[in-house]
C-alpha cells in the first residue's frame, strides 16, 4: 500500500455493473422497510425547510448526519465492501462527513434560505433519482433511496448545503461532492447507464458553489 498514488480506477473496482445492480438488490431486501423510514425522513427535511423556526437548521443537520452513518456502517463497511476493498476508506469518509454535520449541527451554524438550483438538487435525489432507476436499467428493487444508498444521500446533501445562507460550507461540501464524482467514475467504467447522474451533480453543484463564492466575493 506504500504506492497508493499508482492504484486506478481499474485496480479498485474488480466487479461488473451486474454484480454492482445485485448489491442493491439484496441489499433493499435486507433492510427492508428502512427505505419508508429514509423518504419519511426526506419528506420531513422539505417540511422543515418551509418552515422558520430558529431549531430546523440543527434538525435538518442532524437528519443528514444519521443517513451518512447508516450508508457508513450498513452499506459501505458491511455490504459495499464485500465487492472491493476500497470500500473500508469510503466508510470512513462518510463517517467524518457524518461527524462534521453533526458538530455543525451542535453549534447551531447553518440558516437554510430558498434557492431554486439547491432544492432541485436535493428534490431529484429524493424522488426523481429512484423513479428513474428502471429507465437506467436498474430493476424497482435495485433502486437507490436517499438515507440508506450513498448516491441519493450524497447528491441530497449537496443541495441542501446550497441551501445554506452565508459563504458555501466547502468542508461539508466537499464529501458529497467528491463521492459523486468516485461514483460517476465507476459506473462510467463499467458502463452503467446512470453514470450520468453523479457526474451530472458534481457538475452542478461545484457550479453553484463556485458562482455563489465568487458573488460573495464582489460583494464583500
Amino acid at each position: 500500500m506504500s504506492e497508493w498514488w499508482t492504484y486506478t480506477l481499474s485496480d479498485i473496482q474488480s466487479f461488473s455493473v451486474h454484480s454492482y445492480y445485485r448489491l442493491f438488490e439484496l441489499y433493499n431486501r435486507a433492510i427492508w422497510p428502512a427505505q419508508i423510514l429514509a423518504l419519511a425522513l426526506g419528506i420531513a427535511i422539505l417540511v422543515l425547510l418551509r418552515r422558520a423556526e430558529p431549531w430546523r437548521g440543527r434538525a435538518i443537520t442532524v437528519l443528514l448526519a444519521a443517513c451518512w452513518l447508516w450508508v457508513a456502517v450498513v452499506f459501505l463497511a458491511h455490504r459495499y465492501a464485500t465487492l472491493t476493498w476500497s470500500a473500508r476508506y469510503f466508510a470512513w469518509g462518510f463517517g467524518v462527513e457524518a461527524a462534521l454535520l453533526l458538530w455543525t449541527a451542535l453549534r447551531g451554524r447553518l440558516i437554510f434560505e430558498r434557492r431554486l438550483a439547491g432544492l432541485a438538487i436535493f428534490l431529484a435525489a429524493l424522488v426523481v433519482a429512484p423513479l428513474s432507476g428502471p429507465l437506467v436499467g436498474r430493476t424497482w428493487r435495485q433502486v437507490e433511496v436517499f438515507g440508506v444508498a450513498p448516491d441519493p444521500t450524497a447528491v441530497a446533501t449537496l443541495g441542501i448545503l446550497l441551501l445554506a445562507a452565508g459563504r458555501v460550507r466547502w468542508e461539508l461540501v466537499a464529501v458529497p461532492l467528491l463521492w459523486c464524482a468516485v461514483s460517476g467514475a465507476t459506473l462510467l467504467s463499467m458502463h452503467a447507464p446512470d453514470a450520468g447522474i453523479p457526474i451530472a451533480a458534481v457538475v452542478l453543484g461545484l457550479s453553484v458553489a463556485v458562482s455563489r463564492a465568487l458573488a460573495r466575493r464582489r460583494r464583500t
